[in-house]
C-alpha cells in the first residue's frame, strides 16, 4: 500500500467509524447459566462510552508489525475521536516480550484493562483458572458477537471457569485477525529454477531438491526463539495424522497419543530435511524476523510461516512473493496450521469493564474488519469479502477460505498443556540439530500431554 493511500484511509476512518458505531442504551445482560458470577444479572450494561466521564483505558497488545501496528493505531485514534472523553494508553510488545510481561502485570495490583493473550493452556487457560480474566457472555449477548462470529472461530476464545476444559464454556476474548500457516514463496526464483508453484507435499518436496541442487536455500527457517519450529512440524503433521486426533492433540482433550508411527514419521520429516540441507546454516541461531528478511532479500526460496508476516513482505518483495498451503495430493483441500490471532481480553482488575467491552466491539466490527483489510491483515470474519484483487494478500485470503470451508484448520499446538510450548520448542531444536530422535521427540511430547490429560 502506497503512502498517499493510507494517507487518504486515515483521514477517512473516523469518519467511516464513527457513522457506523453502535449507538445502544443500557440493556439487562443476558441471565442464567451463561453470565458470570463475577456482575450482579440485574444490573446494567453501560453502552454509552460518551456518558462514562473521562476515563483512561489501558490496552496491552503484540501488534508491533507494520500492518498491525497499522491497523491498531488507526482504530484506537478513531474510537479516541468518537469519544473525546477517553484515553486510550497503548502498551504494544512483541509476542515473546508480552508472555513475559503479561502473567505478573495480571497479579499485580496495575493490572491493564484490556489485553491480548495468548488461546492456549499456557496463557489464557491458566489466567481463567486464576480468575484474573472476565468472562464476557452479558457482553456477547448485547452486542451479538455470537451473530458477528462463526461458532468455529469462538471455540478457540472459550474455557469453563476453572481453565480445564479449552474449546467451551464461557467466552473470554474477541480475535481480529484470522490466520493460516503456509509456504511464502520468491516468484523470481522459481521461475529461475523453471519450477511452477507446488500444489501438494510432493511437488513441494521436488521444488526443494531442485533449489537445492541450483546452489540455492531452499528453506529458510529462524528458530531461535523455539516456537517458529512449531509452524513448520504442524502442517507436515496435519498432512500425515487423522484431523480427528491433531485436534485432541492440539486441545489437550483425551483420546489420543503422539506415540504413533504417523507422528514419527512426521518428525523425521523435518529431520530428513535437515540432513539434506533444505534450511538455511543454523535454525535454531537464526532470529525469527531474520529469517523473513532473509527471503526479502533474495537469500531463499521458499519460508513457512504464519498469515500475519503477508503485509511485511509484500512491503518488502512487491510482486516477487507469493503464498500457497500444500494438500496431501494434488486436487485436494489442503489442512493446515491456523485458527484466530490472538484474542483482547478484559482483566478482572479493570475498573470499567464496560469501556473495556465497549473498545473490543469496536475494533471488531464490520468496519474495523475493513481496516484490518486495508492494512494488509486478514479478517477473521466474512473473510472473502474483503480478499484484495491482486497479490500475496490474495494468495492468503484464498488459500484461508479453502482451508476453512473445504479443508481442515488444525489448532496450534502449543495450545495442548500449560507447558507444551516449551517441551515441544525444545524438542523441536533437538530433532533439527540431530540431539533427539523421533522416537525421543513423540515420547517427550506423550509424557507431557499423558500427564496433563491423566490429571484431569
Amino acid at each position: 500500500m502506497t503512502t498517499s493511500r493510507r494517507r487518504r484511509l486515515g483521514m477517512g476512518l473516523t469518519a467511516a467509524l464513527s457513522a457506523a458505531a453502535l449507538s445502544l442504551t443500557a440493556c439487562t445482560p443476558r441471565s442464567g447459566s451463561d453470565a458470570p458470577e463475577e456482575r450482579d444479572p440485574s444490573a446494567t450494561i453501560q453502552t454509552d462510552v460518551s456518558a462514562m466521564g473521562e476515563q483512561t483505558l489501558t490496552v496491552w497488545d503484540q501488534e508491533v508489525r507494520g500492518g498491525q501496528n497499522e491497523q491498531m493505531t488507526q482504530l484506537n485514534e478513531a474510537f479516541m475521536a468518537k469519544y473525546p472523553n477517553i484515553t486510550i494508553e497503548r502498551n504494544s510488545q512483541s509476542f515473546d516480550d508480552l508472555a513475559t510481561t503479561l502473567r505478573l502485570a495480571l497479579s499485580g495490583d496495575d493490572a491493564p484493562d484490556v489485553v491480548e493473550a495468548n488461546n492456549g493452556r499456557n496463557a489464557m487457560g491458566a489466567f481463567v483458572a486464576a480468575g484474573q480474566l472476565l468472562p464476557l457472555d452479558p457482553w456477547a449477548g448485547l452486542y451479538g458477537w455470537e451473530d458477528r462470529y462463526p461458532a468455529s472461530v469462538l471455540q478457540y476464545s472459550k474455557y469453563s471457569e476453572d481453565g480445564k476444559t479449552f474449546g467451551s464454556g464461557s467466552l473470554y476474548g474477541l480475535p481480529q485477525v484470522g490466520e493460516v500457516v503456509g509456504v511464502f514463496y520468491s516468484k523470481s526464483k522459481l521461475a529461475e529454477l523453471g519450477l511452477d508453484v507446488p500444489e501438494d507435499w510432493a511437488g513441494f518436496e521436488a521444488a526443494m531438491e531442485t533449489a537445492k541442487d541450483a546452489g540455492e536455500t531452499p528453506m529458510l527457517l529462524g528458530n531461535i526463539e523455539k516456537w517458529p519450529a512449531l509452524h513448520v512440524f504442524g502442517p507436515v503433521q496435519g498432512s500425515m495424522v487423522s484431523t480427528e486426533d491433531v485436534q485432541k492433540l492440539g486441545f489437550g482433550n483425551a483420546g489420543a497419543s503422539w506415540t504413533t508411527p504417523e507422528n514419527e514419521a512426521a518428525a523425521q520429516k523435518l529431520a530428513d530435511w535437515q540432513s539434506k540441507g533444505y534450511f538455511n546454516d543454523g535454525v535454531n541461531g537464526t532470529d525469527y524476523d531474520a529469517a523473513w528478511q532473509s527471503l526479502a532479500a533474495g537469500d531463499g526460496v521458499f519460508l513457512m510461516g504464519g498469515s500475519w508476516l503477508a503485509a511485511d513482505l509484500q512491503d518488502a518483495m512487491g510482486d516477487d512473493v507469493g503464498f500457497f498451503v500444500p494438500a496431501d495430493a494434488a486436487g485436494e483441500a489442503p489442512k493446515t496450521t491456523g485458527g484466530t490471532g490472538l484474542p483482547f481480553t478484559v482483566t478482572s482488575e479493570s475498573e470499567n469493564p464496560d469501556l473495556a467491552a465497549a473498545y473490543i466491539n469496536f475494533i471488531t466490527s464490520d468496519e474495523a474488519m475493513a481496516i484490518l483489510a486495508e492494512t494488509g491483515n486478514l479478517p477473521v470474519v466474512d473473510t472473502q469479502k474483503y480478499a484484495p484483487e491482486s497479490g500475496v494478500l490474495q494468495d492468503v485470503y484464498s488459500e484461508f477460505g479453502s482451508v476453512s470451508a473445504d479443508g481442515a484448520l488444525l489448532p496450534y499446538l502449543d495450545y495442548a498443556t500449560p507447558t507444551m510450548a516449551d517441551t515441544m520448542g525444545e524438542a523441536l531444536q533437538g530433532v533439527l540439530d540431530g540431539r533427539v530422535s523421533p522416537q525421543e521427540f513423540t515420547q517427550a511430547l506423550e509424557t507431557d500431554y499423558a500427564d496433563f490429560t491423566n490429571a484431569g
